[in-house]
């Protein structure tokens, strides 16, 4: 019998995905491990492949259709001496409900908001027609928030209200704004013509969800230090000088400053092992390893592919790692695998001329290290003062996992490591 080809669940928090490009069409004959399709998530680009040998009977989702649902049949494949009327197919699922519904990428019509509190007697602005309407239909008209210039209620904002709208709050209720605005009332605020609505993509959406979640249900706590990189700058050099050339020339590797980060957050994860952990509600997850997630930025947003225990690895292995990670995530070539999980992360914005940041903890991780420009300032050493390299560095951490002193003890292991880099590559 005919069989249905599904949207699949590309990464374990996938719940929507693009149906970017059928690579085979109505018709097309298809074997198992065939490329039906590429599907677009909120990360990185994938293919969909056969798993029935047949006949493509019908294309159920057009190419470019955003948000289809995990599990949504995407496609028939009918069997041999089948047609396409053999058998109806399976009615799509619904898309789970999200955690958070995101925001509208366009405003839905609704009726007119009560307008901020007024004090009694307050002067209420509006049009004579506006005022007329509004006593024969018995609405309130100091309930509603006006569109015209400088907050004027007009005739379209009483056409637009409910008969019996609310009166307006009395001194002391909360304003309208308390609870976050709708669409609607947001672009309320900007004068028509003055903007462009842009859709969020997957990308967008899924990275607004979690990050709201991360700051909803982790209890953040952020610590700070400076940390001189005078000789991880002089090893540095060194060490690029020492790199192997291949045939032509062309040296094979060429560690970069964040690669000392990379490897110096691992070592101190392993010194620290009270730091390398997660949180779940019934247990502390104690990782073995050091799994280091690297923030990349990328067109429409960031993914944080992972290194995997860096501890283990050194700096030229960490190097040519982040570059092939780094070139795959900008063409979204990654696989789940190696964007998911992890123990920590770093998030470096030095090279953008930032002083200091703080970070939001990725979950499931439990840590991540903000860190700014490197810049020459003077420092008192003794009595002396002197000019030395620095930069600030910011932990963030969940709090149900590492307090504040295993936070401290963590960040010094972290700045002791990158003020003396030899001991990384003993």
């Amino acid at each position: 019998m005919p069989v249905n080809v599904l949207m699949p669940a590309l990464s374990p928090t996938m719940e929507k995905g693009k149906l970017s490009k059928w690579l085979k069409k109505e018709g097309d004959a298809v074997k198992s491990g065939d490329v039906l399709a590429e599907i677009e998530t909120d990360k990185a680009t994938m293919e969909v492949e056969a798993v029935d040998e047949g006949t493509i009977g019908k294309l159920l989702v057009a190419e470019g259709t955003d948000d289809v649902a995990v599990n949504t049949p995407i496609a028939i494949i009918l069997g041999e001496g089948e047609k396409q009327g053999d058998a109806a197919p399976a009615a799509p699922k619904p898309a789970a409900a999200p955690a958070a519904a995101p925001v509208a990428s366009a405003p839905t019509p609704q009726p007119a908001p009560a307008a901020a509190p007024k004090a009694e007697g307050a002067r209420v602005f509006a049009s004579p027609l506006a005022r007329r309407i509004a006593k024969q239909k018995g609405i309130d008209i100091a309930a509603l928030l006006g569109s015209g210039p400088h907050g004027r209620i007009v005739l379209k904002d009483v056409e637009s209200a409910k008969p019996g709208a609310a009166p307006a709050a009395k001194p002391g209720a909360a304003p309208a704004f308390a609870a976050a605005p709708s669409d609607e009332q947001v672009l309320k605020l900007f004068a028509e013509g003055s903007y462009e609505l842009v859709p969020h993509d997957s990308m967008r959406k899924v990275i607004a969800k979690r990050l709201t979640e991360s700051k909803q249900t982790i209890p953040h706590f952020y610590v700070s230090v400076d940390v001189t990189i005078d000789q991880l700058l002089e090893l540095r050099e060194r060490v690029n000088l020492q790199a192997p050339k291949d045939k032509e020339g062309k040296v094979l590797w060429k560690v970069s400053v964040n690669d000392f980060i990379i490897k110096a957050m691992a070592m101190a994860l392993i010194k620290v092992p009270d730091a390398n952990v997660s949180w779940t509600d019934a247990a502390m997850i104690h990782h073995k390893h050091a799994d280091i997630g690297v923030a990349v930025s990328i067109p429409g947003g960031l993914i944080t592919p992972v290194v995997r225990s860096a501890e283990t690895k050194g700096l030229a292995q960490i190097s040519n790692e982040m570059k092939d990670y780094a070139a795959r995530a900008r063409s979204r070539k990654l696989k789940p695998e190696e964007y998911t999980g992890g123990s920590a992360s770093v998030s470096n914005m030095g090279m953008l001329n930032v002083k200091s940041f703080a970070a939001i903890v990725n979950p499931p991780q439990a840590s991540i290290l903000a860190i700014g420009s490197a810049e020459r300032r003077p420092v008192v050493r003794g009595s002396e003062i002197k000019i030395e390299q620095q930069m600030t560095i910011t932990l963030s951490t969940d709090h149900r996992c590492i307090d504040g002193a295993l936070g401290a003890e963590f960040i010094g292991a972290i700045k002791a490591y990158l003020e003396e880099p030899g001991l990384m590559l003993v």
